[in-house]
């Protein structure tokens, strides 16, 4: 299941809980992203995952990668909060292989990470 999270007009952040399924992206994270791009023309997002990442359905990995390769440009920064050490360095190396920034941050460091989406912070 996917939550979004209240936050600033100039992004879209989710929290994912137990299992997250292809109806989980397409009822909650594909509306809130497109929404976005119509606001701002580009992409600043925050996943918050309070679950394993083995509970990702293969429908719901399989909506993720069509929205980033849909909107590939418009993608600016990009936040995944975990204590999974995989999934930051992962993450980390996105900006190596795709557009827009992507860093990982630690659940204790969510309120950074929120900053740095927000584009109120940078980080290195």
């Amino acid at each position: 299941m996917i939550h979004q999270i209240d936050t600033t007009d100039n992004i879209v952040a989710f929290r994912a809980l137990a299992e997250v399924t292809k109806d989980d992206f397409l009822t909650a994270v594909i509306p809130a992203v497109e929404g976005l791009i119509k606001r701002t023309n580009e992409i600043n997002f925050l996943l918050v995952l309070d679950t394993d990442i083995k509970n990702f359905t293969a429908g719901a990995w399989l909506q993720d990668a069509l929205l980033g390769l849909k909107h590939l440009g418009k993608w600016n920064r990009a936040a995944i909060v975990t204590d999974s050490e995989e999934i930051i360095t992962f993450t980390n190396g996105f900006s190596y292989v795709v557009p827009g920034e992507f860093k990982g941050f630690k659940k204790l460091d969510f309120n950074k990470a929120l900053n740095w989406v927000e584009g109120n912070i940078h980080v290195k």
